[in-house]
């Protein structure tokens, strides 16, 4: 009898010394380890992910402790795993859910199109898939721009942290939301029964893409405002290009051509304002569009140094042009 107490003494050290060196011991990730634990996974799963993934050293290690702490939950999210790190800590992480958040940066301007190839890039899913929420999802804006036929224009450009367990509806919400919150703090959503939103965010859209410089947006967005009261197609380039990525066929440049583009956001051959925004503008855009300055001007022209030349007729217009020719010649 002693000698099986004796027996059964030992196996208890020798599974606790087992237990305390798969627990303590630290392990060091290959490189940087992604772990992706979605919600529903039991303690085993999980455990046997983080294993497979060399951030533990024991799948029945970490379910023991687990089911002897099992008062903390395991949070489901994906887990970055860089440095060298024990059953213990990695556990404590994963109760805590410190999870790993993908930055998506949009840029002003950026349409739709771009915004999906974000999310992609990221790794946080398909650009198809952001797309086909950015085209449907309408009842996300549908109080303010009750015409909308999709999400452009109201994909407010910020950085973004986004984790995998969010939907791209989460994405595309969390960019409205954003819009929201801008156009709020700038009276565009005050009373939209008084304020087409989404003519003013069409012509912000367009305001946007034409230039680079916040000071020189409410002239631009004048020469529009006075070409629209004229009945004067606006004859916007960024326009055509977006007539044709609505179709899959921009080439990456424009030709002369291209401005007899079958399309009614082609601002060459239909007058007014396009169908929706050509892409989504920040809030200096929409505050343009929205408090255009006040001028008779017509057109405007690159100088060749970042800015516009501003005329008031079709004779000094050309003028423009033919010195931005002369800049880009003398290069």
């Amino acid at each position: 009898m002693r000698a099986f107490f004796t027996f059964l003494l030992l196996v208890v050290l020798a599974a606790g010394g087992w237990l305390a060196w798969a627990l303590y011991t630290p392990v060091t990730p290959h490189g940087q380890t992604l772990v992706l634990l979605h919600p529903g996974y039991p303690t085993r799963r999980i455990a046997r992910e983080l294993e497979s993934a060399g951030v533990i050293r024991s799948e029945l290690a970490f379910a023991i402790w687990q089911r002897v702490h099992r008062g903390h939950s395991l949070k489901a999210g994906e887990y970055l795993f860089e440095h060298s790190a024990n059953s213990l800590e990695v556990r404590d992480r994963l109760v805590r859910g410190d999870v790993y958040v993908h930055t998506v940066v949009v840029p002003e301007g950026y349409n739709m199109f771009e915004i999906a190839q974000a999310i992609q890039q990221a790794g946080l899913g398909s650009s198809e898939d952001f797309l086909k929420v950015a085209e449907s999802d309408t009842a996300l804006i549908a109080d303010i721009a009750p015409d909308a036929k999709t999400l452009e224009g109201y994909l407010f450009p910020n950085t973004y942290e986004f984790t995998r367990m969010q939907t791209m509806e989460d994405m595309a919400a969390a960019m409205v939301k954003q819009f929201r919150q801008v156009a709020r703090e700038i009276g565009l959503t005050e009373n939209p029964h008084s304020n087409d939103v989404g003519k003013t965010v069409t012509l912000a859209s367009i305001v946007e893409k034409e230039t680079a410089a916040p000071d020189e947006r409410p002239m631009v967005a004048s020469v529009y405002d006075n070409r629209l009261a004229k009945n004067i197609p606006l004859q916007a380039d960024p326009s055509v290009i977006y007539a044709e990525q609505l179709q899959g066929q921009y080439s990456g440049a424009l030709h002369h051509a291209d401005m007899q583009f079958a399309s009614a956001y082609n601002t060459y051959t239909h007058a007014g304002l396009p169908p929706g925004p050509i892409g989504n503008p920040g809030r200096t855009s929409l505050e343009a569009a929205m408090h255009p300055a006040a001028t008779d001007y017509l057109y405007f022209v690159s100088d060749g140094n970042s800015h516009h030349r501003f005329a008031h007729s079709l004779e000094e217009h050309n003028h423009n042009v033919a010195l931005y020719r002369k800049v880009v010649n003398q290069r």
